[in-house]
């Protein structure tokens, strides 16, 4: 496993930043041009709802309300006055945000113009850049075949590249390595996070969820300590199919392939079939670990996306995490 723990001198690092992250830089830039300037008129005075530190302060005691955290109930005055309290700390505007990234086989799909991978990268890419705008830091865990990286959470511009890069660079490495052998073990990479993030954080997973089963619990436990937010990848293409004819479909993470005639109406409906089941039975599964979802399409348009993720914040704000469906476009 590879990790950025160490920090290089900043000569070094600006001399291998500018040449190894050339991809990044123009990815970046890019984002910058035709997301973030759209972003920053109409996010305007939406920092302090679009994400808050949790606070060390302790500022007041007031009765507990239906939407509240448990967690933060002060069992000693509720128990003097029979009625249970919350306490509500000073809100810290700097907090860790970490990206825990699936970039496992199945997420280089794409239909259309753009594959699930690039909107991940177009996704982290902006939130990572307006957090760390406002002084925040960002961190990554990078899933391929395992944990394969492991960056820390810094602010500023240059640290943003390294998280790009090492995205840009796992897919340069995706490319040139055979068929994987079984499925995405999400559970492990849900696990590994667990125990790398020490302190209370605001967690991204950033994934298709094509993955082996059982990563449920290792979600719910993650819930327990971090704010988990999950964005969900997909593309039309997985939840309906086309009339066709006669097509190949290979599985992206074994290589498997088999040929499937599309022009049959009732194989297309029983795909249609499955696919909505497996999307309920996905929706349940973070609802009940208490996640939010942020569902990203890869023909979503990155600026709405955003600002749907505001929104889930504002509305996650009034009525507590993971009591409400998925947001998608």
């Amino acid at each position: 496993m590879k990790s950025w723990w160490r920090k290089a001198p900043a000569a070094a690092n600006d001399e291998r930043l500018i040449a190894q992250a050339g991809g990044a830089e123009r990815a970046l830039r890019r984002l910058e041009w035709t997301v973030i300037r759209r972003l920053d008129g109409l996010l305007q005075g939406d920092y302090r709802t679009l994400m808050r530190g949790t606070g060390l302060d302790l500022a007041d005691l007031r009765e507990y309300q239906h939407h509240d955290d448990v967690r933060h109930i002060d069992w000693n005055v509720t128990a003097r006055l029979q009625t249970p309290y919350v306490r509500v700390f000073t809100e810290d505007r700097e907090m860790a945000a970490w990206f825990v990234l699936d970039l496992s086989r199945s997420v280089d799909f794409g239909s259309g113009l753009k594959a699930k991978r690039e909107i991940s990268a177009g996704f982290v890419g902006v939130l990572a850049r307006l957090l760390t705008r406002h002084g925040n830091r960002v961190g990554a865990l990078v899933y391929g075949t395992d944990l394969e990286a492991v960056i820390p959470p810094r602010s500023g511009r240059r640290h943003v590249l390294h998280l790009l890069h090492a995205m840009e660079r796992r897919a340069d490495k995706a490319e040139a390595a055979p068929a994987q052998k079984g499925m995405t073990r999400l559970a492990d990479l849900l696990k590994s996070a667990a125990t790398l993030m020490p302190r209370r954080s605001t967690v991204f997973v950033v994934s298709d969820f094509l993955s082996e089963p059982g990563w449920e619990r290792p979600l719910g436990q993650l819930v327990q300590r971090h704010e988990v937010i999950a964005v969900r990848l997909f593309d039309p293409l997985e939840l309906e199919l086309p009339d066709l004819g006669l097509v190949p479909l290979r599985d992206a993470e074994t290589g498997e392939q088999l040929w499937v005639d599309t022009h049959d109406a009732g194989f297309r409906k029983r795909f249609a079939r499955l696919a909505a089941e497996r999307e309920a039975t996905l929706r349940a599964a973070l609802a009940k670990a208490g996640v939010d979802a942020l569902e990203l399409s890869t023909s979503d348009d990155l600026v709405e996306a955003i600002v749907r993720f505001a929104d889930l914040r504002k509305r996650r704000m009034r009525i507590g995490p993971g009591s409400m469906k998925a947001v998608a476009a």
